[in-house]
């Protein structure tokens, strides 16, 4: 699975590097998030594999914290790209004639750039907190790797300043972006009722079924494990939609957008000479 991971995402990124064609923003976002979720699933994968083979399943102090900071960061920042990617296909689906104008190569790497900034600082400040947590109990976390929620479990020092941090950094980065998504699709959904033809309509939803698979897949399982209070959590049901947005989710991203795109799949059949040259 995870080699299936990174060599999807990476051909993801070949073939949109390589076409021309596609060097618009839908896929300069995409591009970015196939490299994502590459780095976010290589902070914890390659660790398991070696646990597994090694049967050695410890880590230092400092590894833990760095593998959660960076665990924290890119998955957050998954959370921003999704929410920028919604809002780039209500402007390219509900404002068509500005959508150049609005969605300029300025603009695009502003948003991707603003949202690098924002989940490493509220990564960085989750990570500094824990620093200050004591553990006076057990040392075994009951998860395959350094998660939040799993050693916040473990404290025995007053953390009512981390739930505080925890619940506004949960405002800022899950329910901010989640209401750019739905507001986005509340106008793509405005629009649609509004195109007479069928086939118009099925166009519509071939440019966002993708997106909306996917964020469906990462929504669903971060909000079973984080949107519930810390004392309902459940180390089996939280280590099980762990394993699906660290590690299914990843994978299945590249075919989601790549078997749905008829686009990526002609660049993919003429990369490896299987198919022939069309023009956009």
């Amino acid at each position: 699975m995870y080699l299936v991971t990174l060599m999807g995402n990476l051909l993801i990124i070949l073939v949109i590097g390589s076409d021309q064609h596609l060097h618009t923003p839908m896929y300069f976002f995409l591009a970015n998030l196939s490299f994502i979720d590459t780095c976010f699933t290589s902070t914890i994968v390659p660790k398991v594999l070696v646990d597994i083979y090694t049967h050695h399943h410890t880590i230092s102090h400092t590894g833990c914290l760095v593998q959660m900071y960076f665990f924290m960061a890119l998955a957050l920042l998954d959370d921003f790209l999704l929410a920028v990617m919604a809002y780039d296909r209500y402007v390219a689906i509900s404002l068509p004639l500005n959508y150049a104008t609005i969605m300029c190569p300025q603009r695009c790497v502003l948003l991707v750039a603003i949202s690098w900034l924002f989940s490493n600082l509220l990564a960085l400040s989750l990570t500094l907190l824990m620093t200050q947590v004591s553990f006076c109990s057990s040392h075994s976390i009951p998860h395959f790797f350094c998660d939040l929620l799993p050693l916040l479990k473990l404290a025995c020092s007053d953390i009512h300043t981390f739930h505080l941090m925890i619940f506004t950094d949960a405002a800022i980065a899950g329910v901010v972006p989640l209401t750019c998504i739905l507001v986005s699709y509340a106008h793509i959904v405005h629009t649609f009722l509004r195109i007479p033809s069928v086939g118009g309509k099925q166009k519509l939803f071939s440019t966002c079924g993708s997106h909306l698979t996917v964020v469906t897949l990462f929504y669903g399982t971060v909000f079973l494990v984080y949107f519930q209070p810390s004392s309902s959590y459940s180390a089996d049901t939280g280590m099980v939609a762990s394993i699906v947005y660290t590690i299914v989710t990843p994978m299945l991203n590249p075919f989601i957008y790549s078997l749905r795109n008829k686009h990526m799949k002609g660049t993919l059949g003429r990369l490896f000479g299987l198919g022939k040259s069309y023009t956009l």
